[in-house]
């Protein structure tokens, strides 16, 4: 499925350019951030069981992780609530029971804003952390904004605080009192198993295996100082003054780092996209620009309702040449 182009109908209720969420989403720093989020949502405890039982995530890792940024980076990105009202849909099969008798549901408001609170909230901590620097301004306008972003889903607000404070205490909650281990919380954190990404599905396996060993342990050393205190107890993890110190030296370099890349390759494809319909250097009707080829479902899969894939799309992401 692919989204349609913005319209005027509906672009009221989306974000915009002027917003603080244009500022700190969609940039190719956040992935830094991939193992914190994909952990975090996997620690709500039906989110855990949904995907442990339904999702493919553990069989195609990467392709899942990449090709799902475009829709939910074009949520904030596309100015249209189609782009949320489909993601909300892929997930409306996605339901079972949980090992205390109880039932899950993917759309359950409480676990779709959980999902939520992890993208919007995870903008603060990859800024605190990895830049760009952000006032205390920018995070409650980050907060305001993040009610229209969980809007456009079309997803109960139930759940959503009234204020950032509110947040703030729901947040350090759910990570105390909530929040538990799973099987899909440490396979998420384990890639040392895993093959090559699709970008160097080239390298032999036995070479990756090398090269991955270290970048996991660094990976999961930076999650570990990303997690709030309650988290790290409840997974057994250490953190002393010496690493947190580490990590800031560490942030600072990689803000540095991207300073020195031209502002447009700092965004993810879907978010420069954005950028372009605003600039008028891509028509505010042409497709939104979508995956790569290399990182949609298995062949046998492409049918599924839970999976974006944009077979039909006109616009690839694999084709710079296009977008200069």
């Amino acid at each position: 499925m692919t989204a349609s182009p913005a319209t005027t109908n509906d672009a009221h209720t989306t974000l915009g350019p002027d917003s603080v969420t244009w500022r700190f989403f969609g940039g190719w720093r956040g992935m830094v951030m991939g193992l914190w989020s994909g952990s975090m949502q996997n620690m709500h405890p039906k989110l855990g069981a949904a995907v442990w039982e339904h999702s493919d995530f553990f069989d195609e890792r990467w392709e899942r992780l990449m090709r799902s940024l475009y829709p939910i980076i074009g949520v904030v990105f596309d100015q249209t609530t189609g782009t949320g009202a489909e993601v909300r849909d892929y997930h409306r099969t996605i339901k079972g029971d949980m090992p205390d008798g109880g039932r899950y549901h993917a759309l359950d408001p409480d676990v779709f804003y959980w999902a939520h609170a992890t993208f919007w909230y995870g903008n603060i901590r990859c800024a605190e952390i990895f830049g760009p620097p952000i006032t205390e301004a920018d995070k409650r306008a980050l907060f305001a904004e993040s009610r229209t972003w969980y809007a456009a889903y079309g997803v109960s607000m139930r759940p959503c605080p009234d204020t950032y404070e509110d947040f703030l205490v729901y947040w350090d909650h759910m990570c105390r009192t909530v929040l538990t281990d799973h099987p899909a919380v440490r396979t998420v954190l384990d890639i040392t198993e895993l093959p090559p990404p699709p970008w160097i599905s080239w390298m032999p396996v036995p070479v990756w295996r090398r090269l991955a060993a270290p970048v996991a342990r660094g990976f999961m050393w930076i999650t570990t100082g990303l997690y709030d205190e309650p988290v790290r107890e409840m997974l057994g993890l250490t953190w002393t003054d010496r690493d947190e110190r580490r990590l800031r030296r560490l942030g600072r370099v990689v803000d540095r780092a991207f300073r020195l890349v031209p502002p447009r390759y700092r965004m993810h494809p879907r978010a420069r996209d954005g950028w372009d319909r605003i600039s008028g250097r891509v028509g505010a009707s042409e497709p939104f620009v979508e995956t790569p080829a290399r990182n949609l479902p298995p062949a046998d899969q492409r049918d599924s309702p839970v999976h974006y894939c944009p077979v039909n799309a006109s616009r690839r992401a694999d084709l710079p040449w296009q977008r200069r």
